[in-house]
């Protein structure tokens, strides 16, 4: 079938009241399933990020619509008569009634001027036509970009979309009453819809329109919704408008009293490239103007996916990419972006058949590199908004299967923009993966410290056991190295002796250890944790330690010998502290020792 290169013309309602029916429709859109990283598919992620920015735009013009009255004029009906009989004679077509009728009106329908004359009375209907569009949100107050022939009609589509939405009552019942006139025949299918045309065309030309009224706006949800029942229409002011395809086919809209709005990011043109994947979202026409989906479903967007084919330019100049991704009347306006999820361009154009049905195939894409030229005359600057940019990290944990960090960061979406339209449904997902045990959240980076730092608490505390078990054991040895003068002297001080006899004794004593270190070296003592060793008797080396009383080790305290000997005898340490290193005379040195003191007993004069 042969096509023709058009434009998507914008498709109106029928009526006022299914513009309206159209506006109030809404539905939350049902975010994509979470699948963990890198197995959620890059339009899967496009579109949960993308489609709260894209939005329904609705034009509407509203008025009077006027048409005369349609008289035949009998000059040329007759000459017509005629024509119609000489064709039959001629046998160009049957002699019944039925086949002339029909080549009568397919005549006049050709050239309705020259058998019809307009004339009173005027019929007057008042009518409210327009279409829907894409349009999406290009700052967080409230500026749109949508196309320039989703804004405005020229005089002759306006005509036309009246004549088709606001006429077709009035055709049908001017076809019936010329049909009546032809008595005796029974009008079929054919017949009328031939009839019909006839004044479709008529009406069309002869259409004036009083008080003529346009408005334009945004379809948003109310405040605790998302995309549901409660959308309503919010007034829109046209900023800036460009030339209709095939020219720079553009327009910046203005809804006031806007904050903290999703937005896209821009891209450039360079991001894509022949073969390079492109993804248009938008509302398709076969949703919103046809009765057979349900109210709540006919906003939420379509995304659709295809190749880059090529670059093409327009006789007037203009760039625009053609591509296979599918697109619908009502799609128009609608942003297309890269696989990064920046918008490259808008859609504006596509081929139709003869019949007007989209052909999926080719569509025209008005590139990025415009959409910025037309924002810098305005000086309007594209931004991010903090609800797209908490919204985008909410997304990534939530599939991630990060619930419980995602649910805080989507609630504090919903508070900086109540009228978000798809986070109360991901907020109610969340919570449900939570309740089912589904969340991989994983733990914050403090609860490892936290942990390791806990690890690091029970080694040193093994390590500081094990150093006092240690240091238990090798307590008492240590003592016993280091006490033995002390006590030794301690003793020594605690006899009566003179100071005198404390000097013999202290040589005599150096001396003897002295002698006995250099005869017979000692091997040192093992101590036994838990028990004092205590000097043997003097004079008796045979003696065994006396062994101390559990828990504390009493000394043996020997009687010291006569002071006057010249001897002092040190008693033993206190408990824990007894000399090591220093051990007890000799045999042999205890047998000079009494030898000495035989000697001076004999040497002393008597009487002493």
């Amino acid at each position: 079938m042969n096509g023709r290169f058009r434009k998507y013309r914008i498709r109106g309602t029928l009526t006022a009241a299914a513009v309206a029916l159209a506006a109030l429709a809404a539905s939350p859109a049902s975010p994509a399933s979470a699948e963990p990283g890198d197995d959620v598919s890059v339009g899967t992620r496009l579109a949960a990020r993308t489609h709260p920015a894209v939005q329904l735009t609705s034009l509407t013009y509203a008025g009077q619509v006027v048409v005369p009255t349609g008289t035949i004029k009998e000059g040329p009906f007759n000459e017509l008569v005629q024509q119609a009989t000489a064709a039959v004679l001629d046998g160009k077509i049957s002699s019944d009634e039925r086949s002339i009728a029909k080549y009568l009106f397919q005549r006049m329908a050709a050239d309705v001027d020259r058998y019809l004359k307009p004339t009173g009375p005027e019929r007057k209907v008042k009518a409210e036509v327009g279409g829907l569009c894409t349009g999406w949100w290009v700052t967080p107050d409230g500026y749109m970009v949508t196309g320039a022939h989703c804004v405005q009609m020229s005089d002759q589509e306006l005509t036309e979309v009246f004549a088709q939405q606001a006429l077709a009552k009035l055709n049908k019942q001017d076809a019936k009453e010329i049909i009546k006139g032809l008595r005796g025949i029974e009008a079929d299918t054919e017949l009328i819809q031939l009839a019909q045309q006839v004044y479709v065309n008529f009406n069309s030309g002869h259409l004036r329109i009083r008080g003529l009224n346009k408005s334009l706006s945004v379809v948003q949800s109310l405040p605790g919704g998302g995309v549901d029942k409660t959308a309503k229409p919010v007034p829109a002011e046209l900023v800036s408008v460009g030339e209709n395809y095939p020219g720079k086919d553009f327009a910046l809209l203005k809804v006031n009293g806007q904050q903290n709005l999703p937005t896209v990011p821009l891209g450039d043109d360079s991001d894509v490239q022949t073969g390079s994947t492109l993804y248009i979202s938008g509302f398709p026409g076969l949703v919103t103007n046809t009765p057979f989906f349900s109210l709540e479903s006919k906003l939420e967007p379509a995304l659709t996916e295809g190749p880059y084919n090529a670059k093409r330019t327009t006789q007037e100049g203009v760039p625009y990419i053609q591509t296979q991704a599918p697109s619908y009347h009502g799609n128009s306006g609608g942003p297309v972006f890269g696989k990064d999820g920046k918008v490259i361009g808008m859609l504006i154009a596509g081929t139709v058949s003869e019949g007007g049905e989209a052909s999926e195939s080719e569509s025209f894409v008005l590139p990025v590199s415009i959409i910025k030229e037309k924002l810098n005359e305005k000086n309007i600057k594209p931004a991010q908004s903090l609800t797209t940019t908490k919204y985008d990290e909410a997304l990534n944990d939530f599939f991630l299967r990060h619930y419980k960090n995602a649910l805080p960061k989507f609630r504090e979406v919903q508070a900086l923009h109540p009228n978000h339209p798809y986070v109360a449904k991901y907020i109610t997902d969340s919570q449900q993966a939570i309740s089912s045990g589904k969340d991989e959240t994983p733990q914050p980076l403090w609860v490892w410290i936290a942990i390791g730092a806990g690890g690091l608490v029970v080694v040193a505390g093994v390590v500081v056991a094990v150093l006092m078990l240690r240091r238990r054991k090798s307590g008492p040895q240590a003592a016993a190295v280091q006490a033995p003068s002390q006590a030794t002297a301690q003793g020594w001080q605690q006899t009566n002796a003179p100071a005198q006899d404390w000097q013999q004794g202290n040589q005599a004593w150096q001396q003897q250890t002295t002698q006995g270190s250099q005869q017979q070296p000692q091997q040192p003592q093992h101590v036994e944790t838990g028990f004092q060793p205590v000097n043997p008797q003097p004079g008796n080396p045979q003696a065994s330690p006396t062994m101390p009383q559990p828990g504390y080790p009493q000394p043996l305290n020997p009687q010291p010998l006569n002071s006057q000997a010249g001897y002092p005898q040190p008693v033993n340490p206190q408990p824990g502290a007894q000399p090591v290193g220093a051990q007890p005379p000799s045999v042999a040195a205890l047998e000079q020792e009494i030898a000495e003191l035989r000697r001076r007993l004999e040497e002393r004069p008597p009487g002493a």
